[in-house]
């Protein structure tokens, strides 16, 4: 029987950059569907009302180890009590068989002296004690529901909370307001997720190298209205640089085929009147690459709906956000992408390509509206679960 489990991670591990290794971990060790995702900047009651959830019967931790996640949901979820300032979280929504177990033992129970990285917290969480038995240091890393029961219990409590605690959270980021501080819209894109693998959480991982914070996540199904709209820009861009090696590939067909010279000012004319045409049918292919849909065969009713193929969309903030994510991401063409970088290691061809970023501040601005990261399916896709329980 398919259950709906989640995942948050901390504040502290989201600072420290360990986003992408944990989701690396989650999908490829669990291999459950990643089915939403959502940034939250807790209140003071959410971080309480959460902490009180916390100790179920049916938890492997002994009573010591709920008490001391307990105070540290209260002391590092909640608001500072000096500056009123919020701290970032992010929770992962996971589905499948047995979800809740797999999830557990994906994150692993919080050990003392763990030092074989076998899970989640052995790799990044910490627990230490004084020679006196007292604990000196506590970082779960992450935290995840023991039973099927505190899973739905602490799921409705987020739900509650979602529509003034979540969505962007771009004022907890210490450069928002400053000279210079930018957000850029990152989709890691459907070749990433034909198959349960570490690659969405590998290319997040290498985005992490920039410093800066997330501060909006979802998972995402692009329609086909949505995928015209967002790579509108190179529409036109493609119906234009086509026109000359298409005007020079028909050339080459016909005086192969035909045994006939065609003259320069004629390869012109040919690459004029079909480079349009080429241009046409790469734009559509990307539509289909990005959305699993084909824009010729949709209805009006269709095009607006949800397509088949999933994508994650991020919003990344902080000082000069579009060239750090772009220098790490590559150049389009991942065969011109220099070593190290995103698509170099992890995309096949110009479409095909990892990821997406966007180039200036204007047009992460008009991605962002297009793909409309505060419009999360947390709450619903909560509420659908747990209808009539």
């Amino acid at each position: 029987m398919k259950e709906l489990s989640y995942v948050i991670i901390n504040p502290y591990t989201l600072y420290k950059s360990r986003t992408g290794g944990i989701i690396s971990r989650l999908l490829s060790r669990t291999t459950l569907d990643l089915v939403g995702a959502i940034m939250f900047a807790p209140s003071q009651s959410l971080a309480e009302e959460y902490a009180e959830s916390i100790g179920s019967r049916g938890d492997m931790e002994d009573r010591e180890i709920q008490a001391l996640i307990r105070q540290y949901v209260r002391e590092h979820y909640a608001p500072d009590p000096v500056t009123g300032r919020r701290n970032r979280c992010m929770v992962l929504l996971l589905e499948g068989e047995e979800a809740v177990r797999r999830t557990r033992e994906a994150v692993g129970p919080i050990k003392r002296h763990s030092l074989r990285g076998e899970t989640i917290r052995d790799t990044y969480g910490d627990l230490i004690y004084n020679r006196d038995g007292s604990v000196r240091y506590f970082e779960p890393a992450v935290l995840a529901p023991p039973t099927v029961e505190e899973a739905a219990a602490q799921l409705r409590i987020l739900a509650r909370y979602a529509d003034e605690d979540a969505g962007m959270v771009s004022q907890v980021v210490p450069t928002f307001g400053q000279p210079g501080h930018e957000r850029t819209v990152v989709i890691i894109k459907p070749d990433n997720f034909r198959f349960p693998s570490a690659r969405p959480g590998n290319v997040i991982d290498m985005f992490s190298r920039t410093g800066l914070a997330i501060t909006g996540i979802k998972v995402h199904r692009m329609s086909v209205a949505e995928a015209e709209e967002f790579y509108a820009p190179v529409r036109e861009v493609l119906r234009e640089r086509l026109q000359a090696p298409t005007g020079q590939k028909v050339r080459q067909l016909a005086e192969s085929a035909l045994g006939i010279q065609i003259p320069p000012e004629l390869e012109k004319e040919l690459g004029r009147l079909l480079g349009p045409l080429v241009g046409e049918n790469q734009f559509e292919s990307i539509v289909r690459f990005m959305t699993g849909l084909d824009p010729k065969s949709c209805s009006p009713t269709e095009r607006t709906r949800p397509g088949t193929e999933k994508c994650i969309v991020l919003v990344y903030e902080g000082l000069e956000a579009i060239r750090k994510v772009r220098e790490v991401l590559g150049p389009t063409d991942p065969a011109k992408a220099p070593p190290g970088s995103i698509r170099r290691e992890f995309g096949q061809n110009i479409m095909v390509n990892a990821a997406h970023a966007s180039d200036s501040v204007q047009s992460a601005e008009r991605e962002l509206k297009i793909v409309r990261i505060w419009e999360n399916d947390f709450k619903n896709l909560i509420a659908q679960y747990y209808a009539g329980s």
